[in-house]
């Protein structure tokens, strides 16, 4: 593997489908692409991972400032579409699961 494979390896993105507006000002506008980084383990202290892997809003919302870049924020994660949350909790689902769980899943 590569160094710039193995660095690619540790990030996912998305792109927000909804704008994440706080009290009538925009944070991060529509179309707005959020990194996720793969989180260590010390940045998992105090979560738990089955919970992570349910995509539990409580965790999500603790993980997100600790692994994304613009830094989503408790606030901005409260503040996100359903969707968007489900995408960034996608991404998080898929740095958690081992490479034998991914390659045994069915492909949509």
């Amino acid at each position: 593997m590569t160094t710039q494979t193995a660095v690619a390896a540790l990030f996912n993105s998305f792109t927000l489908d909804s704008a994440i507006v706080i009290d009538g000002v925009v944070l991060h506008p529509a179309g707005t692409e959020i990194k996720v980084r793969k989180p260590q383990s010390g940045e998992l202290r105090g979560l738990q991972v089955a919970a992570l892997l349910q995509m539990d809003y409580n965790q999500l919302e603790t993980l997100a400032p600790r692994v994304t870049t613009p830094m989503l924020h408790k606030q901005a994660v409260a503040a996100m579409d359903p969707a968007d949350l489900t995408q960034l909790g996608s991404e998080v689902t898929d740095f958690l699961l081992p490479k034998g769980a991914k390659a045994s899943s069915p492909q949509a």
